[in-house]
C-alpha cells in the first residue's frame, strides 16, 4: 500500500513546464479564444444590445491613446498572449490547489468571470474612471458572456493540447 502523499493535485502538475509546446498552447488558446470573443463582440452582441463591444475604447481610455489601431493591437496581444499565460500560471494553479475536483467548464467560466472583473472593474473603473462595471448597463452583461466564452475556450484548448502531448 502506498502511504506517501503528493502535494500536487492528481489532475496534473501545479505549473506547466516551460517548453516550445507550451508557447504553441498559449498562442493556440489565445487565438482561438480571441476569435470567439471577436465573433461574440462584433457580430452577435449588436443583435442583442444594438452595438458591438469595443474593448479598444477601454484601452484608449486607460492609456490615453488616440490611435484606435494601437488600442486594438494592445487588446489583441493581451487576449492572445497574456490572458492564456494568466490561465496557465495563475487561474488553473489556484483551481488545482483550492478546488481540485472542479470540472473544467467551471474552471473556464471562473477564469472568464475573473477577466470580466479585471476588465470592467479594475481597468474601466479604477484606471479609466468609469462607473464600476460601467453601471451594469446591457453592454456589461454582453461583456460578461464574452469573457466567459473566452475563458471556456482557453480552458478547453489547453486541455486538448495537453491531452495530445
Amino acid at each position: 500500500m502506498n502511504t506517501t502523499s503528493s502535494p500536487l493535485p492528481a489532475s496534473g502538475p501545479l505549473l506547466p513546464v516551460l517548453t516550445g509546446s507550451l508557447i504553441g498552447t498559449v498562442l493556440l488558446a489565445g487565438i482561438s479564444a480571441d476569435l470567439v470573443w471577436e465573433v461574440w463582440a462584433r457580430l452577435i452582441t449588436p443583435i442583442f444590445i444594438g452595438g458591438p463591444l469595443e474593448p479598444a475604447a477601454l484601452v484608449q481610455g486607460v492609456f490615453g491613446l488616440t490611435n484606435r489601431f494601437a488600442a486594438e493591437i494592445i487588446h489583441a496581444v493581451v487576449g492572445i498572449v497574456f490572458y492564456p499565460v494568466g490561465y496557465l500560471f495563475i487561474a488553473r494553479p489556484l483551481q488545482r490547489l483550492l478546488l481540485p475536483q472542479l470540472p473544467l467548464a467551471l474552471t473556464g467560466i471562473g477564469f472568464g468571470i475573473g477577466l470580466w472583473v479585471f476588465a470592467l472593474y479594475v481597468m474601466a473603473h479604477l484606471f479609466a474612471g468609469q462607473p464600476p462595471f460601467l453601471g451594469f448597463i446591457p453592454l456589461t452583461w454582453a461583456s460578461l458572456v464574452g469573457h466567459i466564452l473566452f475563458g471556456l475556450v482557453v480552458a478547453f484548448v489547453v486541455r486538448w493540447r495537453e491531452a495530445r502531448a
